[in-house]
């Protein structure tokens, strides 16, 4: 029997929407089983890195040529491999003994999870052709991608008290099967007629030197910045990134064309792209040690406190796209990027003062989720429709690798933060009895076991006072640290925004007073 037309856009619908469920959750809800992972794989603060920055990298890797390739070899084939792909890869994740199988496995996927999310667009927007129609159908998507992101670290919390930490991978392989089944009977396929050559020279470099910088910062803390071959790996990722420049000026159809810059709007908006992930998500990697290590919550604990973080971003979106529509885009997302800033400033305070607790971090985060809620729509909207229409898809492009870029390069560098805020507290209020046991490299190998999460780091060490009490004293020092790291830094890109949109403010002022002049 076959389905009628609504029939089969309703199945399309609920595939694409489960499948950003599941892409959601992998965001969301694996840091919270991070101690987990770190206790029971033996791990250390850069496996736990690498666990996210593995997922992240590989999706920045696959995401433009993804989308080539569903042009020219159809959008439903590349959906549906990536489906099945993602489903196995999550069984791999899943079934992993050991941190390296568990990273590489996350690797392979983010490459599915990539070419899942990148399709998923292309399907929607074939599938749906009628505004209001499509309009309702992007509206679903996005609910049920925000629900992924929202409610991911009570997932996770929940699953592991239920279970074990396997099931938050082992879940997406039935979860696949069925997204696979749906989308059989659902989607229609489709294909552009004239889709252009991949651009494998601007994908190889971008990605490779991505890869170098986010490697150099994560080992040398341990290795030292000064390593004669990490010195290396951070020269190959220079080489690799003016490389990139030079193949995209020469490619004629880049992934990214950089005359797209010179347009203020879309310049601004990218401002957004990059200060969203500049401290907000990758903050959402270390949260749960700080609530599970500093203050000895359990997971499920901590993921119900997670939900002060990430609830507000799914609540303050439709807010944003009136107060858009109002005051502007130009407005807007400085606004939210402050907002951000200023709840990691709040958060700094509220995890400083005596018998801290998820209830003195609770304005911060609240803050700093509506910043993000607010910043987050108007970014997507405005990087595509400040562009002509022949190059919306390469400023989606542009703004999904800025952000993912971004959340790599950040998640390295608050690890880093953090192990030199741990060890500057230790040297700080112990230096003369650490410097008779411990070396430079032994302090800040020592300091990554306490970033980790591993309170009893110091047992081993004669220290005045108890030792756990000392490590999570250091864990909320360099947990400042970070906290200022990520609180200036989006304060700082909310200004840059801001000055870059001003021309766009100015111009839109000038046209609202216009018919009060004519008159």
């Amino acid at each position: 029997m076959s389905l009628s037309r609504s029939a089969k856009n309703r199945l399309a619908l609920a595939a694409v929407s489960l499948a950003a469920l599941m892409f959601g959750l992998e965001i969301s809800s694996v840091p919270v089983i991070l101690p987990t992972l770190e206790r029971q794989l033996h791990g250390d603060l850069r496996d736990m890195q690498w666990v996210m920055n593995a997922y992240t990298l590989a999706c920045t890797t696959v995401l433009m040529a993804a989308g080539t390739l569903a042009d020219r070899y159809g959008r439903r084939r590349v959906f549906v491999i990536s489906v099945i792909a993602f489903g196995l890869t999550s069984l791999l994740c899943g079934l992993a003994e050991s941190m390296p199988v568990l990273i590489g496995g996350r690797f392979l996927q983010g490459l599915a999870g990539g070419a899942m999310l990148t399709s998923q667009f292309a399907i929607l927007s074939h599938q749906f052709r009628d505004g209001r129609e499509r309009s309702r159908a992007f509206a679903v998507f996005g609910i049920v991608f925000g629900f992924g992101l929202g409610f991911g670290p009570i997932i996770g919390g929940a699953i592991v008290a239920l279970s074990n930490w396997h099931w938050v991978f082992l879940v997406h392989a039935p979860l696949a099967l069925l997204t696979w089944s749906m989308i059989a009977a659902g989607a229609e396929e489709s294909r552009e007629a004239q889709s252009h050559r991949l651009d494998i020279g601007g994908l190889s470099t971008l990605s490779l030197a991505v890869l170098g910088l986010t490697y150099y910062i994560t080992q040398a803390p341990e290795s030292g910045y000064a390593d004669p071959i990490l010195l290396g790996v951070l020269a190959f990722a220079a080489s690799s990134l003016i490389a990139f420049a030079w193949v995209e000026k020469r490619h004629p159809h880049p992934m990214f064309d950089f005359g797209v810059f010179r347009i203020r709007e879309f310049s601004g908006a990218i401002m957004g792209s990059i200060g969203m992930n500049f401290s907000f998500w990758p903050f959402m990697i270390y949260l749960p040690i700080y609530f599970q290590s500093a203050l000895g919550y359990d997971t499920v604990t901590a993921g119900l406190a997670l939900l002060a973080y990430t609830l507000p971003t799914l609540a303050m979106p439709p807010l944003a796209e009136r107060w858009s529509a109002r005051y502007r885009p130009a407005w807007i997302i400085p606004l939210g990027l402050l907002a951000i800033g200023l709840g990691f400033i709040a958060m700094r305070y509220g995890s400083a003062v005596d018998g801290a607790s998820w209830m003195t971090m609770l304005p911060g985060a609240l803050l700093a989720g509506c910043g993000l809620g607010l910043t987050n729509t108007p970014v997507s909207n405005t990087t595509t429709a400040s562009v002509p229409a022949s190059r919306t898809g390469m400023a989606s492009g542009i703004d999904m690798s800025a952000r993912l870029i971004t959340l790599a390069i950040n998640i390295a560098l608050m690890g880093l933060i953090l192990v030199a805020g741990i060890a500057a507290h230790l040297r700080s209020v112990y230096g003369p009895m650490l410097g008779a046991a411990l070396d430079g490299a032994q302090l800040r190998a020592l300091a990554g076991r306490v970033a980790a999460g591993d309170v009893g780091a110091l047992g081993g060490l004669a220290l005045s006072g108890d030792a756990q009490t000392v490590a999570r004293e250091a864990l909320v020092h360099g947990f400042g640290w970070v906290l200022w790291y990520g609180g200036i830094g989006v304060c700082v890109l909310a200004a840059l925004s801001l000055i870059i949109f001003a021309p766009m403010r100015r111009a839109g002022a000038q046209a609202a007073q216009a018919p009060a002049c004519g008159g």
